[in-house]
Order: C-alpha cells, then structure tokens, then sequence
C-alpha cells in the first residue's frame, strides 16, 4: 500500500500534521500502537479553548476521530522497521519517488515523507548496569552496531515484536543470540541461533565493556554486547536506525521540523524542549505543511 506521507504517532503531534497533509490532498496514514502520554493525562487545564479542561484522553480520542473525518487512515498497527529505499532516496528530483518503507507487525507500506510523532519514550528497563555500559556493550541499535559483534555471542532485552526485529537483523551477523525477555512471556521464535531466556534479569556486568549478564536466582550469561529492545519502537530509535541525527533521547530537528534525511520530519515531544499540547500541535502543523512541500 502507497502513500504520500505516513505519521508514527497518533497524539497532537501527529494528528495535528495529518490535518493539514489530508486536506492538502495528500494521501496520509497516521499509524500508532502505544498509549499516549495525553491519553494517561487526567486532566489539562493550561489549553487554549476549554474554560473547565478536558481530559487528555478525551481530547486525544477527539482528535483521532477529527483526522477520520476528514479521510486520514488511522491504523492501530506496531510499526517495527522503517527502511529507505535507496534508488528513490537518490533520485531526490522526482517527487513521485516512494523514499520509506514503513514496517509493521501486520503490514508493509510506502511511502514519500514519514514524519516521526510518538513522543518521548523511555523503554530502557530499570536494570543495573545498563547506563554504566552504554557504548561499551549496550546497544540500542542493531541495524548501527551489529557489524561490531561479527561472529560474537549477543543477548536481546526484549519480548515484542520489536526484540524480534532486532533478532532478525543480528542472527546473519554475530554467532548466537540469545533473547533475554526479563521475565515477560517467551515470544513465538524459533531460529537456529537463537536461544530465549525468561528469567528476571538482576545486573550487567563487566570491566571495561560487557561481559556478563546476573539473573536474579543468581546464575549468569556470558556475553559480548547487550541489545536493548523493549516494548515498543519510539521516534528516537527510527530516527537512529535512519541515520538521522540525535541528541541523546532527542531528534535534531531544524525550523522546519526537518532531520537530516531528506523526507524524513520529526515532532513534538521527541524533539525535546517544552512537553506541551500546545507546542506539539504547532510542530506538527509545521511538519504536516512542510511535508507538503515534499510530495
């Protein structure tokens, strides 16, 4: 399936760009799967327009049905990949081009322009060790940092759809993976490289860089890097897969709420700065015209 532009996110943000990219004619699907940071606001008070508040489910579930009303397709899928097709991205006069494809759990797209819209997420799991051994074995990229565990040992966190994206893109490159689930469900994968562990990680452990993994009943899994993959995709970890620049959990972002991949647009709390409804709604108004512009 084609489209002009496809949005990740379903919260002001990026229904806020569907609004002005549906009415510019331009085919648009808004795709979203985690929960809102508005739709867990009980309620808002500071938004212009409502002299008693809404509650910010109220308020999220209206613009979702304000973006079908004017045509957005609206679809409740996990994306876990966006790929850029090279040939098109290459060919950056003609604007018909399909830049991205856009993966998910149930299906594939294209698409000329994705802007990146599902917030801040923070899926690193509270275990000890990770913070210490981020770039010295802690990874959250497979895609970036896999060529760097060439016939090495590699453990996943991660139970999802996206831990088992990261697998598939680690088990032609390193020796073995094993798939670390913390004590969540073992996901349905099989693989001859593949090991899965479900129990309750307690600490990361090493030297210099990684070495091991402690489980909480205290046996242990050596190891040479650790991939972290839990819940749910976010704007930050596309934009890094994509090669786009970031500034710690932040999208670098210009007055176009550009990045440096051409097409490719990012908004509202991803890109750092005041976590507002107000100021996601303005990026993505500028992202949705913007984008316009590109297709």
């Amino acid at each position: 399936m084609e489209y002009d532009v496809i949005i990740i996110g379903a919260g002001p943000a990026g229904i806020s760009a569907s609004l002005y990219t549906v009415r510019a004619n331009k085919k648009t699907l808004v795709l979203y799967e985690d929960l809102s940071s508005l739709e867990k606001t009980h309620k808002i008070e500071n938004y212009y327009g409502f002299e008693n508040g809404i509650d910010g489910k109220g308020l999220y579930e209206t613009g979702i049905k304000q973006a079908k009303n004017l045509g957005v397709d609206v679809k409740k899928e996990e994306v876990i990949k966006i790929e850029m097709n090279m040939n098109d991205v290459n060919d950056k006069d003609n604007k018909n081009n399909y830049r991205f494809t856009v993966i998910t759990s149930n299906h594939t797209y294209k698409s000329k322009v994705v802007i990146l819209a599902t917030g801040n997420k923070k899926n690193k799991p509270k275990i000890t060790g990770i913070e210490k051994f981020e770039g010295k074995g802690v990874s959250y990229c497979a895609i970036c940092d896999g060529f760097f565990y060439r016939n090495k040992d590699v453990a996943v966190i991660g139970s999802g759809d996206y831990a088992i994206s990261e697998t598939n893109d680690l088990i032609n490159v390193v020796k073995d993976v094993t798939i670390l689930t913390n004590g969540e469900k073992s996901p349905d994968f099989r693989a001859d490289n593949v090991k899965i562990e479900t129990r309750g990680i307690k600490e990361i452990r090493g030297n210099d860089k990684v070495e091991e993994i402690e489980f909480e009943d205290g046996s242990k899994l050596k190891t040479d890097g650790v991939f972290i993959a839990q819940g749910v995709a976010g704007s930050t970890d596309f934009a890094k897969k994509l090669g786009a620049l970031t500034n710690k959990d932040k999208i670098v972002v210009n007055e176009k709420m550009e990045t440096n991949i051409d097409g490719l647009f990012a908004c509202g709390d991803c890109t750092g700065g005041l976590l507002q409804v107000s100021k996601a709604v303005y990026e993505g108004a500028i992202a949705g015209l913007e984008a316009i512009r590109e297709c």
